[in-house]
């Protein structure tokens, strides 16, 4: 099962390398394009997210940004309404306890009322740089690419949990872009992604995938590579990356992926449930050896810790490049501990993320 994953890891870095460094040249745009948030209760983090899209300088009488307030109970409405003078538009939910995905519905609403040609969603305390919308549209379409997933970076991290958050992190946005380069698109972040709203609405937009809480990414980018994949790039430049921040505690970050891993139950993709059930299975069978470590004789042990160098080096191999690109290669000394622990919350999310309930942003939905 080491060989399997070794060969796993390499032919996704084999995908990584395929993705061509993109550089922003200058350029006329003709595209009008709309920057989608959902909000609920972030009245400490909208107001610089907004500042960085005031910022952008992508022409504003192509720009629209909306952001839908989803029931929020502090001042994120307020705040927004500040901005309205400054080309920024407000919708305000009040659907009350009906819904189980209202980020998905948040997100569809928006679409409904936008004006624009391309889509890109992000949230609510994101940072950006300057030329973060240029660089995905122009990105776009000299490419030919209908839909973009682009990258997404902790930063300002405050503690030693944290940056272990952000190595992982990194790890997961680079399996996502490289399975765009081997063009079998798998995951992405929808704090940075981009498509057409043709594209959403040929697709039927959320519908089918609207009975999860999570997906409005991943389960989106399912829907168009399944018959589409051609049409999905990464764009794989310093100039798209969204900056955002680490879970502070032990218990929101478990929130959070379980989260996440809730909408594997929903993949059609049998590739990638394969692809996910290979790498759980060999994390259980590392952490069983690890765990039954005393009790196997000399050869056994041996193996073991053979596992654990090609472990430590496949993923060494594979997270090189990709922490070089976001700047980051300092946080590989942390690399050697992450390849011990991360099999046990690998196997611990696995299980608990599909099954029951989890609360997120002050609700419990499924």
């Amino acid at each position: 099962m080491t060989m399997v994953y070794v060969v796993l890891v390499l032919y996704m870095r084999n995908g990584w390398m395929k993705i061509p460094y993109f550089h922003l040249k200058p350029i006329t745009f003709n595209s009008k394009v709309t920057v989608i948030i959902a909000a609920r209760n972030e009245e400490e983090n909208i107001g610089r997210t907004l500042d960085c899209l005031m910022a952008q300088d992508y022409p504003k009488d192509l720009l629209e940004i909306i952001v839908v307030d989803d029931h929020s109970n502090d001042l994120t409405g307020n705040i927004v309404r500040g901005y309205a003078n400054r080309g920024v538009d407000l919708i305000t939910l009040n659907e009350g306890n009906k819904l189980n995905s209202y980020k998905k519905f948040a997100i569809n609403k928006a679409i409904v009322a936008s004006k624009g040609d391309i889509i890109i969603t992000t949230d609510a305390d994101c940072r950006m740089g300057p030329q973060w919308i240029s660089t995905i549209i122009e990105c776009m379409e000299t490419q030919g690419k209908d839909m973009l997933s682009s990258p997404v970076c902790y930063h300002e991290e405050k503690s030693y949990f944290e940056r272990l958050q952000t190595l992982e992190f990194l790890y997961l946005i680079g399996l996502g872009a490289a399975g765009i380069g081997n063009g079998n698109p798998t995951t992405c972040n929808g704090a940075n992604l981009a498509y057409r709203k043709d594209l959403f609405l040929e697709m039927g937009g959320f519908k089918g995938i609207d009975d999860l809480a999570s997906g409005d990414d991943e389960l989106l980018l399912h829907k168009v590579a399944e018959s589409k994949p051609h049409i999905i790039g990464f764009c794989k430049s310093k100039a798209a990356i969204v900056y955002t921040e680490a879970k502070e505690n032990l218990k929101s970050f478990l929130s959070q992926r379980k989260r996440w891993a809730s909408k594997s139950t929903k993949y059609k993709d049998k590739k990638v449930v394969v692809l996910g059930i290979a790498i759980w299975l060999f994390n259980l069978a590392f952490l069983l050896s690890l765990l039954l470590f005393g009790m196997q004789g000399e050869d056994g042990r041996t193996l073991v810790l053979l596992s654990l160098l090609f472990k430590f080096l496949i993923e060494l191999v594979f997270l090189y490049p990709v922490m070089k690109f976001a700047n980051r290669r300092e946080l590989l000394f942390n690399l050697p501990l992450l390849t011990i622990i991360h099999p046990i919350y690998l196997v611990y999310i696995g299980i608990i993320g599909n099954i029951g309930k989890y609360d997120w942003k002050g609700r419990t939905v499924k």
